[in-house]
């Protein structure tokens, strides 16, 4: 099957890249807009950014999330850069469905106020008493969200990962339960919404967190 798979960015051979995936209804277009390259130009970091369309990657379209690997991630890994792939709000939650489905595909992850899941599929895991006493049925894993929370059960131990959310995020009661996942030091807060009053500080953060050295 053919997937057409849209891009922004270039490569310019840096041994670091990051991919992103924007969120729901935001072109790939707006993180550039946004100065997130600028952002990499001003501090001279050795990394290329390339984003991506979102539209048609949902949490269940196999077939698009393989464009993406077989076309960008695995071959930039083939050439020995070191690729993180993260994601803004939706973006976040389908990067890490995309992880959950395909164990080390990528080196790093940056979650930019992670969608957490909806409601409803948050609401199984609470029930439960959180993420630690939940135990997956069958039926359960049919649902794409809560497959994203069985891997957060057990995230990988040594990828290294930043997360962070706005202080006043509509979300962010929810986005701690998923960044609690991760060790301490990969989470962050600051002032702002579920907007780019929050994320452009945190990309900055995330760009000063000392992992992209030449």
């Amino acid at each position: 099957m053919t997937t057409e798979l849209r891009t922004v960015g270039t490569l310019s051979g840096a041994p670091h890249l990051i991919v992103m995936l924007p969120g729901v209804a935001m072109p790939p277009e707006a993180l550039f807009d946004a100065g997130f390259a600028h952002a990499i130009a001003h501090r001279g970091l050795p990394l290329d950014l390339i984003a991506v369309d979102i539209d048609g990657l949902g949490l269940d379209a196999a077939h698009t999330w393989e464009a993406l690997q077989s076309r960008v991630l695995t071959p930039a890994r083939e050439r020995g850069t070191r690729v993180w792939l993260g994601g803004i709000s939706l973006g976040g939650l389908i990067a890490m469905a995309h992880l959950a489905a395909r164990p080390g595909v990528a080196d790093g992850l940056c979650l930019l106020a992670p969608y957490p899941g909806s409601r409803p599929s948050v609401n199984v895991v609470e029930r439960a008493g959180g993420a630690d006493a939940w135990q997956a049925s069958e039926a359960d894993l049919q649902d794409p969200e809560l497959r994203v929370w069985r891997w957060l059960q057990r995230p990988p131990p040594g990828l290294p990962v930043f997360i962070g959310h706005g202080t006043e995020d509509r979300f962010a009661d929810r986005i701690q339960r998923v960044a609690e996942r991760f060790p301490p030091a990969s989470r962050h807060t600051v002032a702002g919404g579920h907007d780019w009053s929050a994320w452009l500080p945190l990309w900055e953060r995330f760009l000063a967190s000392g992992h992209f050295k030449a």
